[in-house]
């Protein structure tokens, strides 16, 4: 199962590195993965989405959270969450094909960003099940080509964010707690 990892953490050379290790040493994929500063300078928001058994969840959250550099890692797989996808899709469509991508373009929302005599480029954010259904709307006119963002996601619950301070690389051994081997 898909489960949407949130990570505030330090922005500070081998924090990603930490993180994807945990994940990687358990053999776990990772579907997607996004990193951006925050309002804060010194912190960094990563949304991780990767396919774990659902009893394993509430583990890797609580070994995130010991890992050094990061402040609060929550799980916002079943909680309340807004979670969006951003897709820029390069369509190269015959002329008699421009309008159908148009039309087909402005019910899903998304805008034109470029467009020359070969196609169009487009951009569609939404839910990830919408950014699918709109590349496959769009391949049925011609060759597509298509980069996807990743997941993006925040929590709506309203309670207050409690930030721990990051545990030193001293304090623990390797900064992870064993989790069943797969």
């Amino acid at each position: 199962m898909l489960q949407v990892i949130s990570l505030l953490v330090e922005n500070k050379p081998g924090a990603l590195m930490r993180v994807t290790g945990v994940l990687s040493a358990r053999g776990w994929n990772i579907d997607s993965l996004t990193v951006a500063r925050t309002l804060d300078p010194t912190q960094s928001r990563m949304t991780i989405v990767v396919d774990i058994d659902p009893e394993l969840r509430r583990q890797v959250i609580k070994q995130m959270n010991k890992l050094i550099n990061v402040l609060q890692a929550a799980d916002l797989t079943d909680g309340a969450a807004v979670s969006r996808e951003m897709a820029l899709v390069r369509v190269r469509a015959a002329s008699e094909n421009r309008t159908g991508v148009l039309k087909e373009a402005e019910i899903y929302g998304a805008r034109v960003v470029d467009a020359t005599q070969d196609g169009f480029g487009l951009e569609c954010t939404g839910s990830p099940e919408k950014v699918e259904e709109f590349i496959d709307a769009m391949r049925a006119f011609g060759n597509v080509d298509v980069t996807r963002s990743g997941i993006v996601a925040v929590s709506m619950e309203s309670r207050k964010v409690r930030l721990a301070p990051p545990v030193q690389a001293g304090a623990a051994a390797n900064g992870t707690e064993e989790l069943p081997s797969c």
